[in-house]
Parts: structure tokens; sequence; C-alpha cells
């Protein structure tokens, strides 16, 4: 069987979107699986559904890379994109065909920088990991490549301005706040200590736009069935050594003037991708709402019995414990558009239930002090705040974290503290080490004590926990519950409509 290309994908009869020509619009740095089912994906459906008419060029970001096996292709790969939406599981096949051409600067840094200075050139895009945008001093200007991302980013932009070219708009995927400005602190940084010239630094900041955004989309990447790859590549009638996967939902938001969304090809094909003042807020979202439903029901689903994600959304109480948090006390803390929240949240369960992911609890588990001080912690005291109370799921899941460190606890190991679940079997909670000491040095206290020690404790939540009236009583209360009769019937009794009785002030 034949690698995948233009030829052979025509010989195999594929009567999907196919763009074989077209100027190159977009230099990407990054050429795995993350970009190219969600950036690269988003480019090639604008292509289908606009005029719009664009390529990319991909730059290969560290020494080993995928240069090779994209040229050999084409630039044409399999995207599948899998998972369950409104409860019905979807399975889709798209063929991308946005990008032109991949580049190595390791092999042949004159030709990104030819590359650079075409007049069709608009954006260029980045996900160079977190550790892509940093300011390293080592990089100079007479390196082929420069070390760092800014900085290759810096010979690019120089080499553009050299050109007489236009500016670009620098879209910023990578998984750090703020990942637009910072890059542009570094590039401002490395024309300084290169002495490129005002007149270049004044180009760069009046005639450049970095933006920062936030991507949202779960990529599982390559698939590793072996007996599946071979299936697919029978029915597609082409071997693909670039074949990818991600679920359905993928949202772009993109921190910008009004006029980008217009020069942006994408609201036009009628793509989830935003353009707007602030991201801070739909980080926020994500946070509140994706990320800390995930911390909220996860550590007490798995002390009743639950192993992966995708179970517990067909478990209806722990389903209406999580949609409960979400919806009644959660969202109401947030100020974005409800509408738009609500949306963001029904989405939620959908990507949960992803019959083509399985999601194991324990490796969401992993580092829950920090995850539900920085998930959770916030939308439970904005909810006391505003309501005077305290908000019935998101108290038991602080319940539901202290069993789930604290269960039957048998030894502690240099990178765990093991546990036992009830009638079941042991597990290993993974934390900082200095929490993992905590809970050990704290195994034979009461339920009383333990949260006293716990809600005290001001390197895990600061003093705010330990002032919230009622806290305290109630937080034991929820833990002698999930002791004594299981958490599935602790998330239960949050269900009933009476909600915590009394105030709670800080």
């Amino acid at each position: 069987m034949e690698k995948l290309n233009y030829r052979t994908l025509e010989a195999a009869g594929y009567d999907g979107y196919i763009k074989k020509d077209a100027p190159e619009k977009v230099m990407q740095f990054g050429e795995g699986n993350f970009l190219r089912a969600f950036v690269d994906y988003f480019f090639d459906c604008a292509n289908e559904k606009t005029d719009w008419e664009g390529k990319g060029v991909l730059i290969q970001p560290i020494a080993q890379g995928l240069t090779e096996l994209i040229n050999r292709q084409e630039g044409l790969y399999t995207l599948y994109l899998r998972g369950s939406e409104k409860g019905e599981k979807v399975d889709r096949k798209r063929v991308i065909s946005f990008v032109s051409r991949c580049l190595n600067p390791y092999e042949d840094f004159g030709a990104v920088l030819e590359a650079a200075c075409g007049d069709d050139l608009e954006y260029i895009i980045s996900n160079t990991t977190e550790a892509g945008i940093v300011y390293d001093k080592n990089s100079t200007f007479d390196q082929c490549p420069p070390d760092s991302f800014p900085a290759k980013l810096t010979r690019i932009l120089y080499e553009r301005f050299k050109a007489g070219k236009k500016g670009l708009v620098i879209l910023s995927c990578e998984l750090i706040d703020n990942n637009g400005k910072e890059l542009e602190k570094c590039v401002s940084q490395y024309i300084e200590d290169w002495n490129l010239g005002h007149g270049f630094m004044t180009w760069v900041r009046e005639e450049n736009l970095f933006c920062s955004t936030l991507v949202d989309r779960i990529v599982p990447g390559r698939i590793r069935d072996e007996e599946e790859v071979k299936k697919l590549e029978a029915e597609n009638g082409y071997e693909d050594d670039l074949m990818d996967v991600g679920e359905c939902f993928g949202v772009w938001i993109i921190e910008g003037p009004q006029w980008l969304e217009d020069k942006l090809p994408f609201k036009k094909a009628g793509l989830n991708v935003q353009v707007v003042p602030d991201v801070t807020p739909y980080k926020k979202r994500k946070v509140r709402i994706l990320n800390g439903a995930h911390t909220g029901f996860v550590l007490g689903a798995y002390l009743s019995g639950q192993d992966i994600v995708r179970d517990c959304m067909h478990d209806e109480t722990i389903r209406e414990f999580m949609n409960k948090m979400l919806y009644e006390e959660i969202i109401p803390t947030l100020t974005l558009d409800k509408k738009d929240l609500m949306d963001f949240a029904a989405a939620v369960e959908d990507r949960f239930n992803n019959p083509f992911v399985d999601h194991e609890l324990m490796s969401i588990s992993l580092n829950s002090t920090s995850k539900w001080k920085a998930r959770n912690m916030p939308s439970f005291e904005t909810y006391v705040k505003e309501k005077n109370k305290l908000p019935v799921c998101l108290t038991m899941s602080l319940a539901a974290y202290i069993a789930f460190y604290s269960s039957d606890i048998q030894e502690r190991t240099e990178d765990g503290l093991i546990c036992r679940r009830p009638k079941g079997n042991t597990y290993k909670v993974q934390d900082d080490a200095w929490v993992l000491d905590f809970y050990y040095e704290h195994r034979n206290d009461t339920a009383e004590g333990l949260v006293h020690a716990v809600l005290t404790n001001e390197q895990m939540w600061g003093p705010s926990l330990a002032r919230t009236d009622g806290l305290e009583e109630k937080v034991t209360e929820d833990l002698i519950y999930i002791r004594e009769k299981g958490a599935k019937a602790a998330f239960a009794s949050c269900l009933q409509d009476k909600e915590t009785e009394g105030t709670a002030n800080e």
C-alpha cells in the first residue's frame, strides 16, 4: 500500500474537500499532533467554506521532528474527530490539505528566512510548549538558527523588516498566561540586546500584532492500536504516517482588536473561533467549569468505585452531582454571558462522555491539593460571598478530597501515599512531598481533628478557608458521611432540594 499523497488520495477515490494549491499565508512553528488537529483544521475548514485561499508552511521547532514525513506526504494527513455530541457517538474523518510543506531550520535556516519574506504571508502561529516562550540570553543573532523560539522569531521579523514587507499577526498557542504578550516582551529584549535599531523596534510594535490566545481541544494524537491503524488504512486505501485524532469539541479564543475578527477567515466560515478584547474571562471559564468539574467529582467518584471519566457520566448520581455543582454553584459566580457559560457546561458532559478516550480518574487526581485551590476554591469563595451560605456540592468536593487523601493510609513511599479504597484496591496518592507528609502525619486523627488540621493549613489554602463560618463543621459532617455510608451516597445527599442551613461569612 502506498503512502498518502495527492496522487494516491485521488486513486483511492477520496471525495472530501481537498485544496491542492494556494499561496502560503501562514507560517506555523510546530508540526505536532495538537496544532495539526486544531489550528490547521480550522484553516482547512476556512479554505473550504470561504474564499480565503491560503496554505501554511510548518517550521519544525526542535532538532528532531516530522519534516521528512510531512513533505513525503505533500502536507496531507488524515484527521479523525471523535467524541460525543448531545449524547451521540461521533467519528468524523477529514483529510487536511492546508499544509503546503515543512521546513527544518536546523538544516536550512535560510529557507525559513526566505519563506518569512513572502508577499502573501499574514500570520505566524506557534505552539512550542510551555517552555518555548522564554528569554534565553545564550541565543544570538548569528546562530543558524538561534536557540530559543523568540530569538528565531526576532530574526524572522528582522529579515522581513529589511525586505520592506508588511507586518504580521502573531498568534501564540502556548499554555502560559498572556502568551502573546510574553512573546512580544522576549522579542523586544532581543532587539535591544542585538542592537537592531529603533526603526525595527518601531516596526515590530506598530506594524505587527502579538495576540494572546486560549486553545481548548483534547488531542490524543496518533492511534496506538496497530490493528485499528491497519483497518483504517485498508478502508482509506493508503498508509498515513501522520494520522491524527482529536475530540469533536474545539474552541480558539483570540485576544485582539475588532478588525482582526473580520480579517481572520473563521467567523465567515462559521467556526468556533472568537476574537475578544480579553481572554482572561474565557480562561476562567475553562478552569472553573471544565477543570473544576474534573477536580470536583473525580476523587469522590474514585472512592465510590469508578475508574474512568466516561463511566462517571453513565452514573446518574455522579453526573447529577457534577451538573448541580456546575449550574447552581460555579456558573453563578462567573461574569460571562450566562447562555455562553451554560452552553460550555453542556459541552463538558459530552466531552467527559467521549467513547474513544479512557480518561482515568487516577491520572486526574495528581496534585489535587493545588488543583482544588486553583480550580474550585475561587468558585467556593465567590459563592459564599455572594450567597452568604455554603455551596453544598463544592463543600462536599472538599470533603471528598480529604477522604481520598486519608482513606485507610497504608504507608508513605518515596513518591506517594499508599491508601486503600473502601472494600477495594490500594491506590497511590501523588502530590507535593509536604502534602503527603502532612496526611501521613495526621493518619490517626479523628475526622474532626483531620478537618481542622487541613482547613487551618495556610500553606495549602491561605487563611481564608479557616475563617469561613460553618465550613469546618460541615466538612467534618460530610467526611464522616463519606467514610460511613460511601462517597456515592454522600454525593446523592447533595442532590436533595434542601440546601445547607445557616449562613457563612468570611
